[in-house]
């Protein structure tokens, strides 16, 4: 099939999809759309986000409507009030030369009086979230005895949020003699206890998976140690300063964490998870299609309906653990002819899951190496001169004040100018990334290179006490950041970290030791003086006491005040180097 026109559907839907665009049905809608406009048989339809999964149901619904009957005939069940408002739309720019045809969408988290107010009028296709479908029949609001089509959009997902006494409760109140089109990715026990159930004979059609193997979707991953995952997160940011992106985290707390840490380190981000208010949900989505947020953290199941095409990056910030989640992922960048690069952030231990991913999406992945500071400084650099270049300049308001400009300046030559205007905005990039580190892990050859070195005494460690414990809340990353800070360095080795309650042992590079016992004199944790000194020699079971600190005081400069000393945050700035022997 090389057109829509070829389909059967009626020519007021043909002109619509000309004006959207719409030119060659994706295999999904190959296969779907004449068996639903010739035949009533149930179908199962294997498709995931991105392979125009809605026209493939939504099309052959909107040209089997009676538009002489007001009452609802086909029903739309999707997992969010995003994809809700999503399918909605999509349907009514498909039917916007079909007159008397009305769509209307029901949704949770919004007020159901609107929604009630719209299906009393004209309403023959129903769009709606399980919970509020539900509420609405037990409310007498909603009748679907007219239902003639039943469509379970995404139902893997549904299920997974806890919609089957829903499902099971609407999907009992229509009409027996109905079509059900079930569209899933993954065909869960729960998804075939509901085609078993509720669906008639279905026949089962697949469409290939998403734009994975596209030469739009470039797929690469970089590999470091666990706790060095946000650090590439914000170099990745870094080198691509118009990045415009969604980072996929595991659950809702490390989704908060990770946006939090985002906002509070400079970046233009926030969160998408389930524990937002619908109006707080509204106002992230709002601000992201804008793009007015370049980073979007959220997780799977809260980036349901979130259509953009413009996404240059996908982030991974956990691999998700089945490969098909990867799939629906990666499946949102790369979309109407951009260019888009899916990015895995693993460890050591997850090269299997990145060959399985690629095993069962048919791609290969691009091992890259995390950004340098001089590569990321480079690139910020340019992208400033570039946009200095590229800026519109208003003369006439800003007239008035170059006299003033010219003679406060007239003392710089052309070139200390540059340098002084480049500088302005460019030291924070310089100074954080002086002295960056390579958290890139090595291959084998290296990891054995490294052993022999250590072997032959190269990279001694000595074992050192700190008078800071659980009791204090320092935790391995806090002590990491309080070493980094004393030495101004994010290069010394840290080995063993050991947390009691009311002090601590850690390992490190015995070249660093000196300066660090001296250099911590001038700091205080939380209010606590600290105090560190060689532990070769003590006993680990006698009490803190033996242990007190004899900190000379706190330090007073401007360095303690960004740091987790005064404040005891987390900042990214005191990721230390961890060696884990």
């Amino acid at each position: 099939m090389t057109s829509f026109s070829e389909t059967g559907l009626k020519e007021e839907i043909l002109s619509a999809l000309e004006t959207l665009g719409f030119e060659k049905p994706t295999p999904i809608q190959e296969k779907t759309i004449p068996h639903l406009l010739n035949s009533k048989q149930d179908i199962i339809a294997s498709a995931q986000t991105g392979t125009g999964k809605t026209a493939a149901f939504g099309l052959p619904v909107i040209h089997n409507i009676d538009v002489d009957n007001r009452k609802p005939q086909a029903l739309i069940l999707c997992p969010t009030r995003e994809l809700c408002l999503q399918i909605a739309n999509d349907l009514t720019q498909f039917s916007k030369f079909i007159k008397g045809l009305e769509i209307v969408a029901v949704y949770g988290g919004a007020s159901i009086e609107p929604q009630i107010k719209a299906l009393g009028k004209v309403a023959q296709v129903v769009v709606a979230t399980p919970g509020r479908a539900k509420d609405l029949i037990s409310r007498r609001k909603l009748n679907l005895s007219n239902v003639e089509r039943v469509v379970l959009d995404e139902a893997d997902e549904m299920l997974s949020m806890g919609f089957k006494d829903d499902l099971d409760a609407i999907l009992s109140s229509v009409p027996e003699e109905r079509q059900t089109l079930l569209f899933s990715a993954t065909m869960s026990g729960e998804v075939k206890r509901i085609s078993n159930e509720y669906m008639n004979e279905p026949i089962e059609l697949s469409a290939a998976r998403i734009n994975l193997g596209s030469e739009n979707v470039s797929h690469v991953f970089y590999q470091v140690h666990a706790k060095d995952r946000y650090e590439v997160l914000k170099r990745i940011a870094d080198i691509n300063p118009n990045i415009y992106g969604i980072v996929f985290c595991r659950t809702r707390k490390e989704t908060k964490d990770i946006a939090s840490q985002l906002m509070q380190d400079g970046y233009n981000a926030d969160a998408l998870h389930g524990d937002l208010s619908q109006a707080q949900r509204d106002e992230v989505m709002g601000k992201f299609r804008s793009r007015q947020l370049q980073m979007l953290v959220a997780t799977d199941v809260a980036a349901r309906g979130l259509d953009v095409n413009e996404l240059t990056h996908v982030i991974n910030f956990n691999l998700p653990d089945d490969p098909e989640v990867y799939t629906h992922r990666s499946g949102r960048t790369g979309r109407a002819g951009n260019k888009g690069i899916s990015v895995a952030i693993i460890h050591s231990r997850e090269m299997r899951r990145i060959k399985d991913i690629e095993r069962n999406s048919s791609i290969k992945f691009k091992k890259e190496l995390v950004p340098n500071g001089k590569d990321i400084c480079t690139r910020q650099l340019y992208a400033l001169i570039d946009k200095i270049e590229k800026v519109e300049v208003n003369e006439q308001q800003i007239e008035p004040f170059l006299p003033e400009i010219y003679q406060k300046l007239e003392w710089l030559s052309r070139e200390d100018l540059i340098k002084h205007f480049v500088s302005a905005e460019f030291n924070r990039f310089l100074a954080y990334y002086k002295n960056a580190k390579d958290i890139n892990l090595p291959d084998k050859k290296e990891r054995k290179e490294r052993s022999e070195s250590r072997d032959r005494g190269n990279s001694k460690m000595s074992r050192l006490y700190i008078n800071l414990g659980a009791h204090s809340q320092l935790t391995p990353l806090r002590l990491i950041g309080i070493v980094n800070e004393a030495l101004d360095s994010s290069s010394a080795e840290i080995g063993k970290i050991e947390i009691m309650n009311r002090f601590s042992f850690f390992e490190i590079d015995t070249a660093t030791v000196d300066k660090l016992i001296a250099n911590i004199k001038d700091f205080d944790f939380r209010g606590q003086e600290i105090s560190i000194e060689r532990a070769q020699q003590k006993d680990n079971n006698n009490s803190s006491s033996k242990y007190r600190g004899r900190g000379e005081g706190r330090k007073r400069d401007s360095r303690r005040s960004s740091g987790d000393f005064k404040k005891g945050g987390n900042n990214s700035k005191f990721r230390g180097k961890r060696n884990r022997r």
